[in-house]
């Protein structure tokens, strides 16, 4: 492996790790879309590429996620409640989603993620949140958002976050409490979705050298070692620059790198 794949990855953590620390985005919305553009410079199959990527992301997030949970729970900002009902539903979903996504075309995939993409830019332009106009479901609608979040989260390589606190804050949780909630429930989002990945396609033909499953362990380690090097460096520039204006630039990135996915699949 040459010593310019391993900085590539690298490069990917140490942005992923300072834009997750400082605009409270991660996974997928910014790791998936570099490891495409890396996982093609890098000259991996076309067909796995996006299947690879996502396996990727979540399993980098099963680490990246430990200290953004448990970092919230000191603060007392975790409904472990909430958790403990929507976490059945998280691990069935997701686990489901990948082997959906392991049978998926990968130009569907990279549709599919556009499309999210959009979404969430719109979202993060317009600081769009839903008003809290009821409570938490019962047992039954919390295993089935539990497992739409899960499955939406398998097939665009996310924690869930994007997804899980407009829900609780639409159920009445405060926002503080719905992100501290959203980062534990991520975890199992992670191991769900990276085992899933590697269930799926482990010993699969045509994979690269270093690959467990749908998971490139160079990538995996890379990212991981320098995002947790970076994220606190986030987190403390959080405190010195303009967030909200920041969001909205990063949103218009967003906007810019689905129009090129999206202009990949069409020409």
């Amino acid at each position: 492996m040459s010593v310019e794949i391993i900085v590539m990855y690298l490069v990917v953590g140490l942005i992923a790790g300072v834009l997750a620390g400082l605009l409270g985005v991660g996974g997928g919305v910014v790791i998936v879309p570099m490891l495409v553009f890396c996982f093609t410079k890098q000259g991996i199959q076309p067909d796995q590429i996006m299947h690879i990527a996502l396996g990727t992301s979540l399993a980098s997030i099963i680490f990246t996620s430990i200290s953004s949970f448990m970092a919230h729970h000191k603060r007392g900002a975790v409904e472990w409640v909430i958790v403990k009902r929507i976490v059945p539903g998280i691990l069935i979903g997701t686990f489901s989603g990948t082997f959906v996504a392991s049978r998926l075309p990968t130009g569907f995939l990279k549709g599919f993620f556009c499309l999210f993409l959009f979404v969430i830019a719109t979202q993060m332009l317009f600081n769009k949140k839903p008003s809290a106009s009821r409570d938490l479901p019962g047992t039954g609608g919390m295993f089935g958002m539990g497992s739409l979040i899960g499955v939406v989260s398998a097939l665009v390589g996310i924690g869930g976050g994007s997804l899980s606190v407009p829900f609780m804050i639409w159920c009445n949780v405060a926002a503080h409490r719905a992100i501290g909630t959203s980062a534990a429930i991520g975890f199992p989002i992670a191991i769900a979705g990276a085992a899933g990945y590697i269930v799926n396609n482990l010993g699969g033909a045509d994979l690269p050298p270093y690959s467990l499953g749908f998971v490139y362990l160079p990538a995996l380690v890379g990212i991981v070692c320098a995002s947790m090097l970076t994220a606190p460096i986030g987190v403390k520039l959080a405190h010195a620059l303009p967030v909200d204006k920041l969001k909205r630039i990063f949103a218009l990135f967003l906007y810019a790198v689905a129009a090129k996915m999206a202009w990949g699949l069409i020409f």
